[in-house]
């Protein structure tokens, strides 16, 4: 008897840590909700832009510029070449401020600097949160693509080469038309 009940208490500990646990977001998944503030302290969830695709750019400030060329074929293909649909598409930041040293004056600076260049949102994610129930790298630069129903459709890593780029933007034209 007293087997069964050490077993079924281990048991029970084994799972909880299991079930515990964030799971990874991976192309196909819903992606868990978040809120995160801006500069500003308003707050913002994906919910913010209903019926858009999103682009979340998830960014450890010391890798800021490491997908410049991306963001700004995005941008050319939005503002200039009009082939993204701005009406359907939102593409944004996300501070992984947990991931650096810098002070966080110094990256509300950066973060300012970059949100004017691309016109867009910049939000702080001051805990690491989506690091950590998204799975993605620290001291990184991640880009996740979601469609209109928050579904991940693409998560790059790194530094996106720019042969990937016009690959990207397909996508991006493809699900604002879904």
């Amino acid at each position: 008897m007293k087997k069964i009940i050490y077993t079924l208490l281990l048991l029970s500990f084994a799972s909880a840590s299991l079930f515990g646990q964030n799971v990874k977001l991976d192309i196909g998944m819903k992606a868990p909700e978040w809120t995160f503030p801006d500069a500003d302290k308003k707050e913002f969830t994906m919910d913010s832009w209903p019926g858009k695709v999103l682009q979340i750019n998830y960014v450890d400030p010391d890798e800021s510029d490491l997908n410049d060329p991306f963001n700004d074929a995005i941008d050319k293909a939005a503002d200039i070449d009009k082939i993204i649909d701005k009406e359907y598409f939102k593409g944004f930041g996300i501070v992984d401020t947990k991931s650096t040293w810098k002070p966080n004056g110094l990256i509300r600076l950066i973060a300012g600097n970059k949100a004017k260049k691309y016109d867009t949102t910049i939000l702080f994610d001051y805990k690491g949160t989506l690091q950590e129930s998204w799975g993605l790298p620290r001291d990184s630069y991640s880009v996740i693509i979601l469609d209109k129903n928050r579904v991940c459709r693409a998560i790059y890593k790194g530094k996106i080469p720019e042969s990937e780029n016009e690959k990207i933007i397909q996508l991006i034209i493809d699900l604002t038309k879904e």
